[in-house]
Parts: C-alpha cells; sequence; structure tokens
C-alpha cells in the first residue's frame, strides 16, 4: 500500500502573491496533498481577515484548477498542525540570503519540537524573487495597480479591504 505523502506550505497571506502560489503549484506537482495554510506570524501585523486571506488563497486553487490543494487556517503551533494533518513536511520559499538564514533558523526549531518534522525549501522562481506581500500591500496603499503581482480577483479584495479601511479611520 503506498501512502499518501502531503505537505504543509504555510504563508502569512497577506496578501498571497504569484509567489506564493508559484511555490504551491510546484508543491502540488510534487506531492499528494497540499495543505496551503493561512498562517498566524506573531512578529506581523495582519491587514487582512483571516476569511479575506482564506477567500484569496482559494482565487488560486480554483484559478489553476488544483485538486489536491487543501486551504485552510491555523493560529497555533505549525508542528502541530503537521502532525494532525499526518504529514510529515513543512514547504518553504526562498527568495534570498535573508529568507535563507531565517528558514534555518526555523526548521532547526520545528525539529526541536519533533525530529520527525523537515522543512523543504523550494527556490523562488527567478523572475519572482523580487515580489513580496509587504511590496504588494505597499504599492496597492497608495493606489498603485498590483495586478502584476497578484490575480485580477486578489487585486479587487485587496482594495476594497484597504478602501474600507481607509473610510473607518476617517
Amino acid at each position: 500500500m503506498v501512502k499518501e505523502s502531503a505537505v504543509v506550505y504555510p504563508i502569512s497571506a497577506n496578501p498571497p502573491t504569484y509567489g506564493h502560489a508559484d511555490i504551491m503549484m510546484r508543491a502540488a506537482r510534487k506531492f499528494d496533498r497540499v495543505y496551503w495554510v493561512a498562517a498566524v506570524d506573531p512578529e506581523k501585523i495582519a491587514t487582512f481577515s483571516v476569511d479575506v486571506k482564506l477567500e484569496m488563497m482559494r482565487d488560486y486553487v480554483d484559478h489553476y484548477k488544483l485538486t489536491n490543494v487543501v486551504v485552510e487556517h491555523w493560529g497555533g503551533s505549525l508542528v502541530r498542525y503537521v502532525l494532525q494533518k499526518e504529514a510529515r513536511f513543512i514547504i518553504r520559499g526562498i527568495r534570498n540570503t535573508s529568507d535563507l538564514h531565517a528558514e534555518m533558523d526555523l526548521a532547526t526549531g520545528y525539529r526541536g519540537v519533533d525530529d520527525d518534522v523537515e522543512t523543504i525549501c523550494f527556490f523562488s522562481n527567478p523572475q519572482l524573487v523580487m515580489l513580496s506581500s509587504t511590496l504588494v500591500r505597499q504599492l496597492a496603499q497608495v493606489g498603485e495597480r498590483i495586478d502584476k503581482y497578484v490575480l485580477p480577483s486578489v487585486e479587487e479584495k485587496v482594495m476594497h479591504c484597504l478602501q474600507l479601511q481607509r473610510a473607518g479611520r476617517k
């Protein structure tokens, strides 16, 4: 009997970009099931609600017609989530040496919690290496188009949320 291979790809999804989607799709080609998770990062301030993040992530899954990707939210220990899903691998994206160092530290921490949980790093597509959620948010906040960096449906959601946030501040 062949056991299904499952991986967890956590992102802050603030917002999810073509860079995140590229890694998610590459993981979906290599593994039977990908849990694409909007994970809580206590060091980051979320611009979008969990529900909006999940909607944006599902937009990519639907757009690319991926049947082996499950979109979920998780706010606890990532290692516990991985074990709960009977996965053994965490997927991480690497754009540059700063990401590499940060991901090495995280992978070491994850292994400290459970030796069986491995981190697999995917290097970013060279055309997407400079893309970040921070860049997308900054451009959107000053009214610039972000359709080069996110799906059109995601751009609509980002702009709508930012418009509501601005209206709430007045």
